[in-house]
């Protein structure tokens, strides 16, 4: 068959055209296979120990290997190294005589996109979806166009046998919509409009089924899926819905309750809180251990009676090692390291020229000059997020271990860190609760929002301030929007609590980028660079609607932020601008923000 040679960009490998996704190359519909197809002496292994370990952990797979798709330089040839796509649908039309085929023209013994006429196949625009099992097939348009309503029809159109004689036809007749366009059999003079693959029972009707399996596998004798299948346009978003795990490559460091605990431990005093076993001199031996070593009494007993689980517990989420990781660097000041993972951290300056309701709040901040992440493809969905999971490797030898496709990226960026005491502070006021309470009802009762992370207070006022920060690092970084990211940190119900945000970007080269990110992190510019962010944010171009909405976005998951004030590509938020809400961080209504007072304060001193 002669083979079509196509660039994609190696992050393209994850998304949008990892596997079980439908890419659209010169004039063809192709669908990326499962990595059981990959080459792997061509497609080398990534290493990030931490990101295996968290998908053996959470995977139906286990333990695997990570492996990158094979990359050339230059122009591709035959031999180069290469990923394979199948053809999918099958079924195409001629945009020339309308003839509707399963099977291209040849042309000197080799298969073309072209039919016997000389006009080119253009894919047909509907396929069949299984609503539960993930799987996606061609409709059977011959056998769908003799089904349905017979009326006008004579007996013999059951019997009918020409195969080769269906044609794609629009009736101008019919308008603009699906009425006018057509299945028409030249046999048996039969025709159905596409507007009959209305409705979700359509194909059940006709008595199409799933045939249980994806487009580049054999279906399986007597395995026919169950479920009904729905008829979707191919370019449907939610024909494929990708799961995504990604982690820094850092050095894992403990948490700080870990190192506390062990300290605590060590103390030549402990023995004795232990031996009085909650006795008076135990609570005043705790009380001096606690001073000493800077934690509370309570730490102390409750360590001493054997409440330690947690400080043995492996770390509940990727985050929590890059939080501690980022903690120690930012203690560090300038970092003269090599490696992956370099950080120059500063304390925010507290003098008069900024005001104080911002540095009383945000306390530290990394430069981040170099960061290598790795992203891995666990699997896919198809037409819902309740659907089944299928992984990204589909081999049939389950004694070897799967492929996750994976990439690396190498970049720079930012990272803000915000005072824990006031953030609980604020998070504990009874407005706040109720805001934030809000997203926290309607991600419990979502059918699928319960994969996004629990909206408490600090969660959607970092996020939203990460949102807005990285709009105005657009107009001066010299990356667009939707090359930079988020990566957000807030955790209260946890020993070591989080309250952080890295914007970052990140390219899949040996290089990586060049600076005009993590420039930006300097003590002056980037705390300008945020009164400015909170300074758009203030007002709407949607106010007052906006300010005053408490349901927007998908689902009704963002409050108070829209198109206008907050949100930005979806491929730079972790949960594609949802759980936004400005109100939480300047304030309104009767909700004190965490920065609310911060504007104030610069209009005060600048007479504005």
């Amino acid at each position: 068959m002669e083979r079509i040679l196509h660039d994609l960009r190696l992050s393209e490998t994850i998304t949008p055209f990892g596997v079980g996704a439908i890419v659209d190359v010169l004039g063809e519909s192709l669908i990326a296979p499962d990595t059981s197809w990959w080459d792997r002496k061509s497609a080398p292994e990534i290493s990030c120990e931490r990101l295996r370990a968290r998908l053996r952990a959470g995977g139906p797979l286990g333990a695997g290997v990570l492996r990158q798709a094979p990359a050339h330089s230059g122009r591709a040839a035959k031999e180069t190294a290469h990923l394979l796509y199948w053809r999918f649908p099958a079924w195409r039309f001629c945009e020339r005589c309308t003839k509707l085929s399963q099977l291209t023209g040849r042309n000197k013994g080799r298969w073309t996109n072209r039919c016997e006429c000389g006009g080119a196949l253009v894919p047909m625009r509907y396929v069949a979806v299984c609503e539960k099992g993930s799987h996606i097939q061609d409709i059977p348009w011959f056998k769908w166009a003799h089904r349905g309503n017979d009326a006008g029809v004579t007996d013999t159109v059951r019997f009918c046998r020409a195969y080769k004689e269906l044609k794609f036809v629009r009736s101008s007749q019919r308008g603009e919509g699906l009425g006018s366009l057509r299945i028409h059999c030249g046999g048996c003079k039969r025709f159905r409009p596409l507007s009959e693959l209305a409705g979700g029972d359509s194909l059940h009707r006709d008595g199409i089924r799933c045939e249980g399996a994806q487009p580049w596998e054999e279906p399986k004798p007597g395995n026919v899926c169950q479920h009904r299948l729905s008829a979707v346009q191919r370019g449907a978003t939610s024909n494929y819905i990708a799961e995504h795990l990604s982690a820094l490559d850092i050095p894992e460091e403990r948490p700080q309750s870990m190192e506390k605990a062990d300290q605590i431990r060590n103390h030549v005093y402990f023995e004795k809180v232990v031996a009085d076993n909650g006795g008076p001199q135990a609570e005043l031996v705790a009380g001096w251990i606690a001073d000493e070593i800077g934690v509370s009494a309570d730490d102390v007993l409750s360590l001493a009676a054997g409440g330690d689980d947690s400080a043995e517990a492996p770390l509940l989420d990727l985050k929590d090692g890059e939080w501690a990781a980022f903690l120690k660097k930012l203690e560090g000041g300038r970092d003269h390291s090599d490696g992956d993972f370099v950080v120059d951290g500063w304390k925010v300056p507290t003098d008069s020229v900024w005001p104080a309701a911002l540095t009383s709040r945000l306390v530290s901040v990394g430069q981040v000059r170099r960061v290598r992440e790795v992203r891995a493809l666990k699997g896919f969905r198809r037409h819902s997020a309740e659907a089944d999971f299928i992984p990204s490797d589909l081999g049939p030898d389950r004694k070897r271990k799967p492929v996750y496709p994976s990439v690396e990226m190498f970049g720079e960026g930012i990272f803000l860190r915000f005072d824990e005491d006031r953030m609980s502070e604020w998070e504990s006021l009874p407005e706040v609760r109720a805001r934030a309470g809000i997203l926290v009802n309607r991600r419990n009762s979502s059918q699928w929002a319960h994969r996004l992370d629990v909206p408490e207070p600090r969660f959607i006022a970092l996020h939203t301030i990460a949102h807005l920060l990285i709009r105005r690092l657009a107009f001066a970084s010299g990356y667009s929007s939707a090359s930079l990211q988020e990566r957000i940190y807030a955790n209260s119900d946890r020993p070591d609590r989080t309250a952080g945000i890295l914007i970052y970007t990140a390219a899949g080269d040996a290089q990586g980028t060049l600076g005009g990110l993590v420039r930006l992190g300097e003590p002056d510019k980037i705390l300008s660079l945020l009164l400015a962010a909170l300074s758009d944010a203030d007002v709407c171009s949607n106010d007052p609607v906006c300010i005053e909405s408490d349901r927007q976005g998908s689902s009704q998951l963002n409050l108070s932020a829209c198109h206008g004030c907050a949100l930005v590509s979806e491929t730079s938020c972790e949960t594609a601008n949802r759980l936004l809400d400005r109100q939480l961080v300047l304030g309104g209504g009767n909700v004190p923000g965490l920065l609310d007072r911060v504007l104030d304060q610069v209009r005060r001193r600048t007479g504005v």
